[in-house]
């Protein structure tokens, strides 16, 4: 195939074209954006993004709140850039990292070493093959930049369709292992039809203790809340392969837990999920979605699906981005 000779076992990598930065994106055709559009009925919209400067900061970790600072100008009036004397503008700028609060993961977040080109070597690898090769070196002028799989790819589809909902909060909003059986029990019961090409949302509650904290609550409120779906079970990943959603969107902070069991082996991944969905098939991860008020919407009206509308921001070779989801019911 090129850039790879032997791909993952359980890996779309080529099916949808050697050169292929979209993942499963592809399967999100006209046809059924259409149909994403009939889903709405009422014309509510639900803004599903956390204030970007939550959940509390904590000081761990290499994730930092934004840093909203105004330059030069600022209550500038406009005849200092030729405007007339009575009007004032404001500019402002941001420091951001972009997968602070309510975001989306690219496939260049996460790789794998893995021997891709069968040299028996196993090298740094991405989706569909790209490699490190790919991304601009860390010690180049302008920075690290992932300039093959970056997010502006998906920005570039307009990040729209159709979006489904499970709500693992009915059944309570504690830290639990969430696997295939109990996630099928979950749709069955709340009669959720998953379509190729969905946008498949999960809400556990974990947004509503973030809300909770606030700003100046202790972080640790949060870090026993919410349900994580188990990637360790080989058929709760079987059913997301095959039910060709287009990405996996939670209100927690990875979609799944982090699994740090000992019985794993060396070279098991501790993300299975993120190694399946970015690695292996292309599908893309949101984290840290408000999902609680459209939850209690959807149960109250007996509903699931509505119009999902998500664009990343398009900013070449980012490996992540903050969003502002809106589903419209």
């Amino acid at each position: 195939m090129g850039r790879w000779k032997q791909r993952p076992e359980g890996s779309n990598w080529g099916d949808f074209g050697p050169n292929d930065r979209l993942g499963k994106m592809n399967l999100l055709t006209p046809e059924r954006r259409r149909a994403a559009a009939a889903e709405v009925r009422e014309g509510i919209a639900f803004c599903l993004s956390l204030p970007l400067d939550l959940p509390a900061s904590d000081g761990r970790g290499p994730r930092k709140p934004p840093k909203l600072n105004s330059p030069a100008w600022y209550h500038t009036p406009m005849d200092a850039l030729g405007g007339c004397c009575t009007e004032l503008v404001c500019d402002d700028e941001v420091l951001l990292t972009l997968q602070y609060s309510t975001q989306w993961d690219a496939f260049a977040h996460y790789g794998r070493l893995f021997d891709a080109d069968g040299d028996g070597t196993a090298e740094k690898v991405y989706y569909n093959g790209y490699t490190e090769a790919d991304f601009r070196d860390p010690g180049d002028k302008a920075g690290p930049a992932a300039l093959t799989l970056g997010i502006e790819n998906f920005a570039a589809t307009g990040a729209q369709g159709r979006g489904v909902l499970v709500d693992l909060a009915r059944y309570g909003t504690e830290r639990r292992w969430v696997g295939y059986d109990e996630f099928m029990r979950a749709i069955d019961e709340q009669k959720v039809e998953v379509r190729a090409g969905d946008f498949l949302l999960i809400n556990t509650g974990y947004d509503e203790a973030i809300l909770k904290v606030g700003y100046d609550g202790d972080p640790k409120g949060f870090y026993s809340a919410g349900a994580v779906l188990d990637g360790s079970d080989a058929k709760l990943r079987q059913w997301i392969a095959d039910s060709d959603v287009v990405a996996l969107c939670s209100d927690n902070q990875a979609v799944e837990g982090y699994d740090m069991r000992p019985e794993r082996g060396e070279h098991d991944a501790r993300l299975p999920l993120h190694d399946l969905c970015l690695f292996k098939l292309g599908v893309h991860l949101g984290e840290m979605w408000r999902l609680g008020e459209l939850a209690a919407w959807l149960r109250a009206n007996d509903r699931s699906a509505f119009l999902l509308t998500a664009p990343p921001l398009r900013l070449p070779g980012a490996v992540g981005s903050p969003v502002t989801p809106v589903a419209t019911v």
